[in-house]
């Protein structure tokens, strides 16, 4: 299955809570609600790039399956992980005690991200 497409978020639950447990300002919080959000995936075989433009912000992570790559977080911060593919259609990786899940089914996109008990999750849809 490809991931590669542009994707734009329709949904996402406890976003406010995942934010603050990760050490978002709250003013980055404030700004960050409502703002229009598009992920671009770009997949290669088993090299990944996403690039997420959020409003004025724009994140991108490059990575291959199974190799250690350097990450930025929603913070800023930059981290080292390895992404796994799960089946045919789920990366995985851990970082800084978070969980991240991104899944592919047909043409949405489900992220969940978990810290704690706390599991912020995302919906995008392709557009």
């Amino acid at each position: 299955m490809n991931f590669s497409g542009k994707y734009e978020l329709q949904s996402q639950e406890n976003f406010e809570a995942f934010s603050k447990a990760v050490g978002l300002p709250d003013d980055l919080v404030q700004k960050s609600k409502g703002t229009k959000e598009v992920t671009e995936v770009v997949q290669n075989g088993k090299h990944f790039k996403f690039t997420v433009t959020a409003g004025p912000k724009v994140f991108q992570n490059e990575f291959t399956v199974g190799e250690e790559s350097e990450m930025e977080t929603i913070t800023g911060e930059k981290v080292k992980a390895v992404v796994q593919l799960e089946g045919e259609n789920k990366l995985v990786t851990t970082f800084k005690d978070i969980k991240s899940v991104t899944e592919l089914n047909g043409d949405t996109i489900i992220s969940t991200f978990t810290v704690g008990n706390i599991v912020y999750k995302r919906i995008s849809k392709k557009i």
